[in-house]
């Protein structure tokens, strides 16, 4: 048996709107040449992640990434210190600025991560999503930048409705009138200021490629799906993996245009006469463990990456594979609970 590696990983709230942090864990602890700790890192103590305890080994609660960086860097040092944690895998939005902020501070710890610069980040601002879309060979959705309730009215009289109304990094809301555009507007307005996206909704079929990039222009591997059903949040419930040539030749122009490091997702939406590249997401999508099941380890692949293993690196899978999320019932014992809610871990 392989030496242990302890691993902690973010994202394990498995509800209606799911983190990839289980799909992580899973995929890792299904590697046979890795033996893995895995340790989920949890904001809530009702987080599902924490209870299922033949996936999560230990769980810890964690400060916001909202909280001071010396505070949450603190409490990692605490983790390491108690299971000799080694990599960390955050899968969040919030978490990456922190993250990568204080990558040199973890790594002089021994805590290894595998992430993009920060200059690479915000490239999923949505300002640079446009410029970089025509360099992928891919569209944009007509969009318009807003700054004021006056040009929001303006803005969708010329793109119309229904329209997405966007933050620059984060939230983002489906909207079908005037009324609903304004409160999206407000709720973006509040929570993260000024400027504010309106984009046209195009209408398509959803393509969505994940990847790890190797931080040198290449791949650590990748695969595209069409997604066939969604809920109501948006999330994919049921999809198939799909060889698309156009759309993967602009993910490996991606990863060469910008040396991307770590793992990232493509959403597209695919006309009839084009591909319109919709976000940049500098993370593992909830639906991550796809790739797994279809052969393509990514999580794996970064950890041996990351420690200086041997990695595979090909994008070698069959089209015509289905993927059916499910939810599951767990009934357990209080102690667990308990707990976490008073001592901050299992």
């Amino acid at each position: 048996m392989s030496e242990e590696i302890v691993v902690a990983v973010s994202g394990i709230n498995a509800v209606d709107n799911p983190g990839p942090g289980l799909g992580v864990i899973r995929s890792l602890k299904e590697d046979s040449s890795l033996t893995i700790k895995a340790l989920g890192l949890a904001y809530d103590a009702m987080e599902p992640g924490i209870y299922l305890d033949w996936l999560v080994d230990k769980s810890f609660i964690m400060p916001y990434p909202s909280s001071a960086e010396e505070d949450y860097l603190a409490r990692l040092f605490y983790i390491q210190d108690v299971t000799g944690l080694q990599v960390v895998i955050p899968t969040l939005d919030a978490e990456l600025p922190l993250f990568i902020k204080g990558e040199q501070e973890l790594s002089s710890r021994g805590i290894k991560t595998f992430l993009p610069t920060w200059e690479q980040f915000e490239l999923r601002s949505k300002q640079r999503l446009m410029e970089m879309a025509p360099r992928l060979g891919l569209s944009v959705p007509p969009t318009e930048q807003v700054s004021s309730y006056s040009d929001l009215m303006k803005a969708l009289d010329r793109i119309g409705f229904p329209a997405m109304i966007k933050g620059l990094f984060y939230k983002a809301y489906r909207v079908h009138t005037f009324a609903e555009a304004e409160g999206a507007f407000y709720k973006i307005v509040e929570e993260w200021g000024y400027p504010v996206l309106v984009q046209k909704v195009i209408q398509g079929e959803e393509l969505n490629v994940v990847g790890v990039g190797d931080g040198e222009g290449g791949s650590l591997g990748m695969m595209a799906i069409k997604k066939l059903w969604i809920t109501s949040l948006g999330k994919i419930w049921t999809g198939v993996t799909i060889k698309h040539d156009v759309l993967l030749e602009s993910s490996q122009k991606f990863l060469r245009e910008t040396g991307w490091r770590g793992a990232f997702e493509l959403e597209c939406i695919a006309t009839e006469d084009r591909i319109y590249l919709i976000e940049i997401n500098p993370r593992f999508p909830a639906w991550l463990y796809f790739a797994t099941g279809a052969g393509i380890n990514l999580p794996a692949r970064m950890v041996k990456k990351v420690l200086g293993q041997p990695v595979e690196t090909h994008s070698e899978y069959e089209a015509g594979r289905l993927y059916i999320r499910y939810t599951y019932d767990l009934v357990t014992d209080m102690d667990i609970f308990q707990k976490i809610v008073t001592r901050g871990e299992t």
